[in-house]
């Protein structure tokens, strides 16, 4: 596939003397505190009651340590703990400075912890899933209103104590910053730079060889993330029953990916768009390496400026429409359905959520400012719902939720194991909003409230006789 020629200069020319600085750390557990006032800094006892108070309603035991090694535990029952012989918490939180702590009580903004997590004001050394699954805990932990005044007190008297002991600089933190609205070309175009032009080289560290950046579809639990992902190739050509010389397009298409394993396996000649000026050069390299010159082709195009009516046999969509906006669905689908000749098939891959419609909350505020600044996601009835109503009929549903949740842990696990290799290419922070955002995504998962799903359609009145009457065809040897 070319990998060896695909390269790019570092964007940030320090960061290969962080990544020298920040190597014995490579796991994320254990980095040393950032420059900065530690000597200086006071009320070490006072951040020991305050944090004691604020997870005092924490229905486990958790590791705390402090800027200055001291190490204690929280929660609703550390004594009950010691005395039944309870296992050790599997992770500690590290709070690097008494600011830190006075953030968990003064600060408005929701995603504060989170936020001190990607300075490194906090740290997190242990089970980063562990840690993740407090989450629910926190959020509805009922603090009564007198308890609520004295930590605000309390932390107030800790930040007068430091005032004069600033910790160091920190890295910037990936932030979009600019709200999206109505979803329009620049938008989008804004949204999927700022998410996939971070680093090609950084994404080639945790995807497969590949770069399939979608779910993988595990034959078995033990399958490795390389044969997950060429089986989900294989999967989705054999849902969309390519045939040697149709024409595919592929929305979203990455870093080409499908269209070379459409090509090379099924003889198709295949169009890819997208959105992502980085990912759009190493298409075109893998391409060119692969000798598929003449079959396929990619762009930097948005999907509402494919102009052609009619004249793809196949459409897959892997991994975008969750970029498309809930406002713009109806458009999405009816432009599929232009594009799409007669008879031709549509096979959407998509994120979906437990609950109707994209609500304002701290999951959505968290994937809009740091991850996807246009993500958006809906009910899979709601999406089917939309399909029918541009004119699509439904062939076939797929669930593929635990493969998602297995193809999070994997990444999540060699992003972990390349972490001083990752800083060659994106700074400590940005690592951590990946490392954060992908294992807290795998629980989400695990848990039900995001799912995935294939969906295979038509448009609506087609002879249904193209499609096989069972589905053997998608499992044969």
């Amino acid at each position: 596939m070319g990998e060896s020629t695909i390269s790019e200069p570092l964007r940030r020319p320090n960061l290969r003397a962080r990544a020298a600085d920040r190597a014995a750390a490579s796991t994320g557990a254990g980095a040393p505190p950032r420059t900065g006032a530690v000597d200086a800094y006071r009320g070490e006892a006072l951040a020991e009651g305050l944090l004691a108070q604020v997870f005092q309603r924490l229905p486990v035991a958790l590791s705390v340590r402090l800027w200055s090694g001291a190490t204690f535990r929280v929660g609703a029952a550390p004594r009950a703990a010691a005395s039944t012989g309870a296992s050790e918490p599997r992770f500690a939180l590290v709070f690097r400075n008494p600011q830190a702590v006075c953030a968990m009580v003064l600060g408005r903004d929701p995603l504060r912890l989170a936020e001190a997590y990607f300075r490194d004001d906090v740290d997190i050394e242990g089970d980063l899933f562990a840690a993740l699954e407090l989450r629910d805990h926190l959020e509805s932990m009922q603090t009564p209103i007198r308890d609520r005044l004295s930590a605000v007190f309390q932390a107030l008297r800790l930040r007068a104590l430091n005032q004069h002991a600033a910790p160091g600089a920190a890295d910037d933190v990936p932030s979009h910053g600019r709200a999206v609205r109505a979803h329009s070309k620049d938008e989008n175009r804004d949204s999927i730079q700022f998410h996939y032009d971070v680093s090609n080289e950084f994404y080639k560290l945790w995807l497969d060889q590949a770069m399939v950046y979608s779910c993988g579809y595990f034959e078995e639990p033990g399958r490795s993330l390389d044969e997950a992902q060429h089986a989900k190739l294989e999967h989705i050509c054999r849902k969309l029953l390519l045939r040697p010389g149709e024409r595919l397009l592929d929305i979203g298409c990455g870093w080409g990916a499908l269209v070379i394993y459409a090509a090379q396996h099924y003889g198709v000649r295949a169009h890819g768009v997208t959105l992502s000026e980085q990912q759009l050069i190493v298409a075109r390299l893998r391409i060119a390496a692969a000798g598929l010159d003449d079959r396929v082709t990619v762009e930097l195009k948005d999907y509402r400026d494919l102009g052609e009516d009619g004249v793809y046999d196949k459409v897959a969509s892997v991994g975008m429409f969750e970029h498309v906006g809930l406002k713009n669905l109806p458009l999405y689908f009816s432009t599929v359905h232009r594009l799409l000749k007669p008879g031709g098939l549509f096979l959407n891959h998509g994120i979906t959520h437990a609950h109707a419609g994209w609500q304002k909350n701290i999951g959505t505020t968290f994937i809009n400012r740091y991850v996807f600044p246009d993500g958006q996601l809906d009910s899979i009835s709601n999406i089917q719902t939309g399909m029918e109503r541009a004119d699509f009929e439904i062939a076939d549903v797929e669930a593929l939720r635990s493969h998602y949740a297995l193809t999070l842990r994997a990444w999540v696990d060699r992003l972990e194991r390349r972490h001083a290799r990752a800083l060659e290419y994106v700074n400590e922070a940005t690592y951590r909003v990946w490392r954060l955002y992908m294992a807290a995504c795998a629980l989400e998962f695990e848990s039900g409230n995001l799912g995935i799903y294939q969906v295979l359609s038509s448009k609506r009145g087609e002879p249904v006789a193209r499609l096989p009457l069972t589905r053997r065809h998608l499992y044969r040897a």
